[in-house]
């Protein structure tokens, strides 16, 4: 089962709500999810952006695959340098 970090729509017409979720890739954008991660409301001027560090980066580290529009988010808060430097400290002690 190949597992995709994405968004999931909420809120009403005109006023999108995200949420970020962790589902398999060949369940529909607004269909069944495995966990949701956190939240991202881009109406709100600046953007609000809520992720849960600790279930992000177990995803990410089991292999999920997150969208475009998820790697934007996860950059801007600095979970994929953490990410990255957590997997090279892995491989420098072994």
């Amino acid at each position: 089962m190949a597992v995709k970090l994405r968004l999931k729509r909420m809120g009403s017409k005109k006023k999108p709500f995200y949420r970020v979720v962790a589902a398999d890739s060949r369940s529909p954008r607004d269909g069944k999810v495995i966990e949701e991660i956190g939240t991202y409301n881009p109406v709100t001027n600046p953007a609000e952006v809520k992720i849960d560090r600790e279930l992000a980066m177990k995803w990410l580290s089991n292999g999920a695959q997150p969208t475009d529009t998820v790697r934007d988010l996860f950059k801007g808060e600095g979970l994929l340098k953490e990410f990255h430097e957590q997997k090279m400290t892995k491989k420098e002690s072994k």
